[in-house]
This record gives C-alpha cells, sequence and structure tokens, in this order.
C-alpha cells in the first residue's frame, strides 16, 4: 500500500479538472511538499506542505527536479554546486569521480534488472533458437567489467538473487564457458539458417543515453560473431517506451525497477494480459498458469516453487535477455544530511536537510 499507485487523489479535483488535474494548483497533495510548479523538459518545483501533519519536521522548503537525459552535463552541475544530489552517472566517469570527489558516489545494491526485449511477432524472433542464440552470444561479464564497471552483477535470471522468499531460475547456460556459448549460438544461428554467409539484420534500440549506447554498440559487436548485423537507433526515453508499448521494434532495450520486494513484481511482466509491460507479446499458458495458481497460493514455499517455476519456462523461451542485475549510483553532496542507502533507492526529501 506504500507503493505510488495506492496514493489517495482528491475525487472531486479529478472530476473538476480531468486529466489535468496533475497540473500545479489542480493537485491536492496530503505530503509533505506540493507541486508548485511543471516545466516539462525543464524543472518541477514542490515546497513545503503547510498542511502537513509535520510540517514543522520538515527542513526542506523548496524542491527543484531537473530531468537529464545527458548524465554529463549532470555531473558538470552537481560539481559547479547547482545539484545536491544526482541520480545515475556516467559509468566511464566513475573511476574519476571517486579519485576527485571522495565519498560523494554512493554506489548501492538495486532492485533492479537490466534487459533486452524481444519483438516475438516478428520474424526471425519468433524462433527460439534465434532468442536463445543472442542471449548466449552476450557476455554479460565483460559488459560489468569493461563497459558499466559500477559493481553491476551478470543477469543470468528475470528475478535478481536475494528477493525475499525466493530462489531465481537460471538460464541454463549460466555456468557455461565463453567458448561453449560461442559454440552453441553459432549452432543454433545455423540450424535457424543464419550465419556470416546469410546474415541476420535486426534494429536494436535504446533510450538515448551514453549507457545505453555503449552498451548497444558492445552487444551489436558480440552479435556479429554470430552473423548478427544489428542497426542501432535511439530515441529520447518517452518515444522509446511508447514504441515499447506498441510493439514497434526487433529488440529493445528496457529495465525494470521492483515496486516492492517480491518475485512476482518481476514475472508479472511476461503474464499474456499485462500487454503494456509485455513488451515482446509473450504468450505461454503454461507460464500463465504458474503465475495464476501462485497468486491464489498461501503458502510462501509453495508459492515460490511455482513462481520459480514460470521464471524457469521464460528463461527457455528467451522473450526477454537478462543482461545484468542494477546498482544504484548516486552523486550526494557533503552538505546533504539523511540520505541513506537502501534497496529500493527512494529518497524522500522530506527526512533530508542541507546543511548550509
Amino acid at each position: 500500500m506504500a507503493h505510488h499507485t495506492a496514493y489517495p487523489v482528491s475525487q472531486a479535483n479529478v472530476r473538476q479538472y480531468g486529466s489535468h488535474w496533475v497540473k500545479p494548483g489542480n493537485m491536492v497533495s496530503n505530503g509533505a511538499y506540493r507541486l508548485a510548479e511543471w516545466l516539462p523538459q525543464a524543472h518541477v518545483k514542490v515546497v513545503k506542505n503547510r498542511h502537513f501533519h509535520a510540517a514543522e519536521d520538515v527542513a526542506i522548503d523548496t524542491v527543484y527536479y531537473y530531468p537529464t537525459e545527458d548524465r554529463s552535463a549532470a555531473v558538470r552541475r552537481f560539481r559547479s554546486g547547482e545539484l545536491d544530489l544526482q541520480y545515475d552517472v556516467p559509468d566511464d566517469q566513475i573511476p574519476w569521480i571517486e579519485e576527485n570527489l571522495p565519498g560523494q558516489l554512493i554506489i548501492s545494491p538495486y532492485l533492479g534488472i537490466y534487459y533486452y526485449s524481444l519483438n516475438l511477432k516478428r520474424k526471425p524472433l519468433d524462433d527460439v533458437r534465434v532468442r536463445q542464440a543472442l542471449a548466449l552470444g552476450i557476455l554479460r561479464e565483460v559488459l560489468v567489467d569493461k563497459i558499466t564497471g559500477a559493481g553491476e552483477v551478470a543477469a543470468y535470471s528475470l528475478v535478481p538473487p536475494g528477493v525475499s522468499d525466493y530462489r531465481p531460475a537460471y538460464a541454463e547456460f549460466k555456468d557455461w564457458s565463453s567458448p561453449q556459448r560461442q559454440a552453441e549460438a553459432k549452432r543454433l544461428m545455423a540450424e535457424a539458417g543464419y550465419g556470416p554467409d546469410n546474415p541476420l539484420a535486426l534494429t536494436l534500440s535504446y533510450n538515448t543515453s551514453e549507457n545505453h549506447k555503449k552498451i548497444a554498440i558492445a552487444i551489436a559487436a558480440m552479435w556479429k560473431q554470430l552473423g548478427v548485423q544489428a542497426q542501432l537507433t535511439n530515441a529520447e526515453l518517452k518515444v522509446h517506451y511508447n514504441n515499447l508499448q506498441a510493439h514497434d521494434f526487433d529488440v529493445a532495450r528496457a529495465g525494470w525497477i521492483a515496486d516492492y520486494n517480491d518475485a512476482q513484481n518481476f514475472l508479472f511482466l511476461l503474464e499474456s494480459n499485462n500487454p503494456e509491460l509485455n513488451y515482446s507479446q509473450y504468450a505461454n499458458p503454461q507460464y500463465d498458469a504458474l503465475m495464476a495458481q501462485a497468486a491464489r497460493t498461501v503458502d510462501l514455499d509453495r508459492r515460490a516453487e511455482l513462481l520459480h517455476q514460470a521464471e524457469a519456462i521464460a528463461m527457455a523461451d528467451m522473450p526477454y535477455i537478462p543482461i545484468y542485475y542494477y546498482v544504484s549510483k548516486n552523486l550526494v553532496s557533503p552538505a546533504v544530511r539523511g540520505w541513506k542507502p537502501n534497496i529500493k533507492d527512494v529518497h524522500p526529501s522530506r527526512w533530508m536537510s542541507l546543511a548550509r
């Protein structure tokens, strides 16, 4: 019930303003802050809510949020003192930041998965051999060691390790050697009719970001060894996810951060009755039946086993290719007080203050 989908809203204002109830002056808030200003692609401004039940304990009067796709620009603003907090940094700048801004970059475990979605309605991605070959061809350890380099962990399941009451169902090839994976990937591609003499051409889409671009370039180079020609294309965040929900892609980068600490909150992404988030249009009756049975099961051990069985099916069908488990990478000014790392990476301003 702490998730934002359960937040109360003013019914009267929703009825009066329709979809405009979210705009400044129309939105009624019962939290520590209220919306004062929203300039798209510029900033969101919130101010302390004098009606909040503990308003006297809220130390910061005004908070500005700046949406920034260019993380390098955000780091520069942080260094100049324009920002007190910056969520996420370019991976290639981490060594410099750790050396020149000691103690200000905080890296912590994060309940999320970075993955590629495959459009099962487009040939030949409807062929499980092709999907498995693409998954096998990604050298995840190379990506997290050489490209991201922030302590991310190579992913071989949709559900990250450490989730409460759950044991992930890893892909069969998790413990295979790189040569073994490459050989099997090439065998599967050849069996599906593709290889150097008959390359598979596809489009690899990602939302605009230095990090996503570097990962896409590296993966495209890895796939080239299998006879895959990946054309890279990027779009800003909203357009990218609109394309995902419209299923207008071949292979596309995506990520999921859990709303709550439970395996179901990852595995529901692939249920056939979840069209907004099931970007691949995956539909497996056995998978759906196991998820439905788990939803009706009270015994935690039995429920975990049902979810494990469902994930094992997904890892064999591979509609989503897990790449790595997230970590949070936050720049925190020495002036900020009350900021604490947590697995959800949620940091309400209500509990923070500034020492300056």
